[in-house]
């Protein structure tokens, strides 16, 4: 689940709260403190800023609360269920809300910032990783999808994993430099091929193997091209983190059919925040929230 959006529409389409006035701009940065059972700080970026906590309320379930650009983003995560019920909604009038770009861009910041912060998959306190993981599917919500949902994840009901494709730790390196592993296939529907989903396929190499500028590469007759093909049937892929849940190559190390899919959707022509990637989005939300680690 990843396409980070760039930073050119950044703060011209500020979703909820209109603009920061310049005299009460903070620092740029995260501040970030923990303590047993509780993640507190805020984080700010360009003139924007968002608050944020993650706190134990009982064993196994989190509250978790992000505030930024006049919305309020909030999450009860029950670990021992696979249960979490997220909601999103405008702090001036409680009304439902949307995600727009602007707002993506700043938790898009924030889930970069808390990855450099936070260790890495379960080495992380359980309120810090579920966070995490919280931001990042907020960072990657498209806007025609309601906030308010209840996401649900079980293995193999609601999510599958696909370990054993990303080889090596996800890595392209060492004795996995040259090796391939494909998965067939990432797929979605959308209005090329007739919404069919055999026709909107990639073959891809999961794991974080190599790019070309941010981008990924792709098997033009026997060269390796560097970009994106549109809609092409069936072309084999491989890039940066393809199958792993989060934005970019996050904190967690989930990969999964679902995120797989969501993949293939958004570098298959398509932008992150398309209508045509709701349904994969959808149903990667829980393998983001709940799904075990790889490695």
């Amino acid at each position: 689940m990843r396409k980070v959006l760039g930073a050119v529409a950044a703060m011209m389409l500020l979703g909820c709260g209109g603009s920061t006035r310049p005299e009460a701009q903070a620092v740029d940065g995260l501040e970030l403190k923990q303590e047993s059972g509780a993640v507190t700080g805020r984080f700010a970026q360009a003139g924007a800023e968002a608050s944020f906590s993650s706190k134990q309320v009982e064993e196994g379930v989190y509250r978790i609360e992000v505030r930024q650009n006049g919305m309020s983003l909030t999450g009860l995560v029950d670990t021992v269920n696979g249960v979490s019920d997220l909601d999103g909604f405008g702090e001036a009038t409680g009304q439902d809300t949307q995600m727009l770009d602007g707002d993506r861009e700043v938790l898009t910041g924030l889930y970069a910032a808390l990855n450099a912060q936070i260790p890495a998959g379960d080495a992380a306190a359980p309120e810090a990783k579920y966070l995490r993981r919280a931001v990042s599917l907020w960072s990657q919500h498209p806007t025609s999808v309601e906030l308010q949902r209840t996401v649900m994840g079980e293995q193999g009901r609601g999510y599958t994993m696909l370990c054993s494709y990303a080889k090596c730790n996800g890595a392209w390196t060492g004795s996995c430099g040259g090796s391939y592993n494909w998965y067939s296939y990432a797929k979605h529907d959308c209005q090329h091929g007739g919404f069919d989903l055999a026709k909107n396929q990639q073959i891809a190499q999961l794991g974080d193997h190599t790019t070309c500028g941010g981008d990924e590469f792709y098997m033009s007759g026997t060269t390796w091209v560097c970009g994106e093909p549109d809609h092409w049937s069936r072309p084999k892929v491989m890039g940066i983190c393809f199958g792993r849940c989060g934005g970019g190559c996050g904190g967690d190390t989930q990969y999964t059919l679902d995120a797989t899919n969501h993949d293939g959707c958004v570098r298959n022509g398509h932008a992150l925040a398309s209508a045509y990637c709701d349904d994969q989005f959808v149903s990667a939300s829980d393998d983001e929230m709940f799904a075990g680690n790889c490695y």
